[in-house]
């Protein structure tokens, strides 16, 4: 499948984000949000890509359509929070999911204009034109970025203890609060490892090929393939560090 007119229509997205300068905001659980803008960008690329896509079935974030084998998976603001506060990271991240894989992502920063793209077999770039790469550092050179789980605070203190063993052996800890762009920074070496207890398909899927094909590594916490019909842990890593990161999540989440 020819994959230019979905990339054109995620890049008009940022028009849509431009034009609601002052959000409604609307509270779906703890620190859990929808604002206008997703459910705008989620209407415009439901209606646009049913258009150019009868055949594929639609499954997003604000839309549950539940997952087909053949379906578009979209979050259409991935980073609300991030959004709502003006932190400028935030990502439209859009997949086509074929018969029990993802054959296409792309994942767009409307506020850098960093666009990340793949396609099943034939790599993943940055803004279409520079290859991604994954880093080959070890644990002690690593950068490594987490999911606090916001949304499930009663799980702050293993989370946090999880964290802190981590902290003691690679360089550094991040916090973007965007998966999408999490897994596509791996993939072009500007960190080296993420994890997450708890996500949504529609948050790690397009990411998931991008990373796969920058030569990155993407498991669940038991080091198994991920699911896409349900939500699911997630270890992410340039591939060197995996094996680290999986013992020391085993360590600390039995």
């Amino acid at each position: 499948m020819d994959y230019t007119r979905a990339e054109g229509l995620v890049l008009q997205t940022r028009e849509i984000i431009a034009a609601h300068s002052e959000l409604n905001i609307r509270e779906k659980g703890v620190a859990d949000f929808v604002t206008d803008v997703d459910l705008a960008v989620s209407r415009f690329l439901k209606t646009r890509l049913g258009e150019l896509y009868p055949q594929t079935a639609f499954f997003s974030e604000e839309d549950e359509g539940g997952l087909r084998e053949d379906c578009w998976i979209l979050d259409p603001i991935d980073g609300t929070t991030n959004l709502i506060y003006g932190y400028n990271l935030s990502s439209v991240s859009l997949a086509h999911y074929v018969n029990g894989d993802v054959v296409f992502g792309i994942v767009y920063n409307p506020f850098t204009q960093e666009v990340f793209t793949a396609q099943k077999g034939r790599g993943a770039y940055y803004n279409h034109t520079r290859r991604l790469r994954v880093s080959g550092r070890d644990i002690g050179q690593s950068l490594i970025e987490f999911g606090a789980g916001s949304t499930h605070k009663e799980q702050a203190d293993g989370n946090f203890a999880l964290v802190k063993e981590i902290f003691k052996h690679c360089l550094d800890i991040r916090r973007i609060c965007s998966s999408a762009l999490d897994l596509c920074y791996i993939a072009a070496g500007r960190i080296d490892g993420y994890f997450e207890k708890l996500l949504h398909p529609w948050d790690v899927a397009a990411g998931y090929l991008i990373l796969r094909e920058a030569g990155g590594q993407a498991t669940d916490y038991s080091g198994g393939r991920l699911q896409f019909a349900e939500q699911t842990s997630l270890v992410a890593s340039n591939g060197v560090i995996h094996t680290y990161l999986l013992d020391t999540i085993r360590k600390y989440n039995g």
